[in-house]
């Protein structure tokens, strides 16, 4: 028995000198204070983490456009179907094909304003995005060809642009800065229509069957 003891008691001391086990002798009051040190630099590893998101909060500032929309849409005190009724009573018979909110030559909010006559006869048309006053239209010189398609697209659509706005703005809550007439990739007429959500100058693009009124597409631009 004296020899066993004495045998433990030189692989301690060996443990000891060689700093891997301090107080070897000991039941487990040194070994839980040896294993303290890993845990505290675990510990303080999630610190990285509140930095990860600071950084990433960054991207949270805003793009060009994001500050071009931020700029111009509060701007405007006159929204697109008004615009678009300028446009069309500037065009006798006309119907709207396209319009959209830009920065003019001076600097004013403008709405750009496209329609057509019966036969396909399009016309652009400035309006005033403050006051409501429409410009002198400019008629477009097109072939016969040309024209036809147009006039043929605009009988088609039986949605009108209010109502293809109307059902993009039912889907997002914002502000419409464009409504544009056009046929997608299958095909097919819509209305295609930018919503600009106030909350984060966001915009998002809607293409609204120019039939059935139904979303084909929706697409947010963030940049």
């Amino acid at each position: 028995m004296t020899k066993r003891v004495r045998g433990v008691g030189a692989v301690c001391a060996v443990a000891a000198a060689g700093a891997l086990l301090a107080g070897c002798g000991d039941d487990g009051g040194g070994g839980g204070k040896e294993s303290s040190p890993p845990a505290s630099a675990s510990a303080s590893a999630p610190s990285a983490s509140p930095s990860a998101g600071e950084s990433s909060g960054g991207s949270g500032q805003m793009t060009e456009d994001q500050r071009s929309r931020k700029a111009l849409v509060p701007e405007a005190k006159v929204s697109y179907d008004k615009a678009l009724k300028a446009a069309t009573e500037a065009v006798a018979g006309s119907k709207p094909v396209s319009v959209e909110l830009k920065r003019g030559a001076g600097g004013k909010p403008e709405w750009h304003a496209k329609v057509a006559a019966s036969d396909g006869t399009e016309s652009t048309v400035r309006v005033d995005a403050v006051s409501g006053e429409a410009d002198k239209p400019q008629t477009k010189n097109e072939d016969g060809d040309d024209k036809k398609e147009l006039a043929d697209r605009l009988a088609r659509a039986t949605v009108t642009a209010q109502q293809a706005a109307d059902t993009a703005t039912g889907k997002k809550s914002g502000t419409v800065t464009a409504v544009e007439l056009d046929t997608n990739d299958q095909k097919k007429e819509i209305w295609s229509v930018d919503v600009v959500t106030t909350n984060d100058w966001n915009k998002t693009t809607f293409d609204v069957d120019a039939k059935g009124r139904k979303i084909l597409r929706e697409h947010v631009d963030r940049d």
